[in-house]
């Protein structure tokens, strides 16, 4: 097994730097070496996985003090105060990115961050609705060759009578979506 990497090469920054700076390298090095933006490449997973591993550490007081003073043998066991090490395990780095980009519980992409449909920004606000779902049966050549079907959903809409009070309510429906 290869050595770790000092996380501070990991995100490309110096060990004097604040939380936003580490914070910008991690999202830059994060956009770029997402799945999604790299389907298929392993080499590209392993080092989204390694800088949300560097970040889950930098940007935790305790666990950046533990790596500044011990290193990497800081969350092994049998380092650390005691000999009990300073917990070993990392967070999902999906869910770190989710943190940092938004998403919440509820998944998001960091398109939707960077195009709007990201986090709330007002907690006062409205809350987000449940997402859309259609059921289509199709036949194995339709879906195989691809094809174009009608459907309709029915979405809520803000009253304007009310203004969202929950007076009541009128829809909208959604016509035309392009199946692949």
């Amino acid at each position: 097994m290869p050595a770790k990497r000092d996380y501070y090469e990991v995100l490309g920054v110096e060990r004097k730097s604040s939380e936003e700076e580490i914070k910008k390298a991690y999202r830059k090095l994060a956009v770029k070496f997402h799945p999604d933006k790299n389907p298929g490449d392993p080499q590209a997973e392993e080092k989204f996985k390694e800088i949300g591993e560097a970040y889950d550490v930098l940007m935790d007081a305790d666990k950046r003090a533990a790596y500044d003073r011990y290193g990497h043998a800081a969350f092994s066991s049998g380092a650390g105060p005691r000999a009990g090490g300073f917990g070993g395990g990392f967070h999902d780095p999906f869910d770190i990115f989710r943190e940092v980009f938004g998403g919440g519980g509820g998944g998001g992409s960091i398109f939707e961050e960077f195009f709007g449909g990201g986090g709330r920004s007002d907690p006062a606000g409205p809350q987000r609705g449940s997402d859309l779902r259609y059921d289509l049966e199709l036949a194995f050549e339709a879906a195989a060759h691809g094809c174009e079907k009608e459907i309709s959903i029915t979405q809520l809409e803000l009253c304007e009578r009310c203004h969202g009070t929950g007076g009541e309510t009128d829809s909208k429906t959604i016509l035309g979506k392009r199946l692949p």
